[in-house]
């Protein structure tokens, strides 16, 4: 059975990796633009990339100009597909795994 599963959720990835990747991609680098606007380290883009694309939101690091505030919520957004896209591939591979291993 975890073979099926397994097998499964690297045949969806394949699929959608370059969805997936591009999508991150184009996170990182909104978080490195508000990063350079609200003049944060590279480190704190990242971090704040990382915790507004899971829709964390610890508060620590705050954007203070409009532009900022519109790109992060397009990180949120981009956040929530990806989360989308990461639990759709493991109902599918579930959904195979059940499927095959009742055969």
């Amino acid at each position: 059975m975890r073979r099926i599963f397994f097998r499964a959720l690297f045949h969806h990835v394949q699929i959608i990796w370059p969805i997936f990747s591009g999508i991150a991609l184009i996170m990182i680098g909104l978080g490195l633009l508000i990063g350079y606007i609200e003049e944060w380290s590279i480190s704190d883009a990242l971090y704040f990339t990382f915790v507004t694309g899971l829709t964390i939101g610890y508060g620590d690091l705050i954007p203070k100009h409009i532009v900022s505030r519109f790109l992060s919520m397009v990180i949120a957004f981009a956040g929530i597909t990806l989360t989308g896209f990461i639990a759709a591939i493991g109902v599918q591979a579930l959904g195979a795994t059940t499927r095959n291993g009742t055969e």
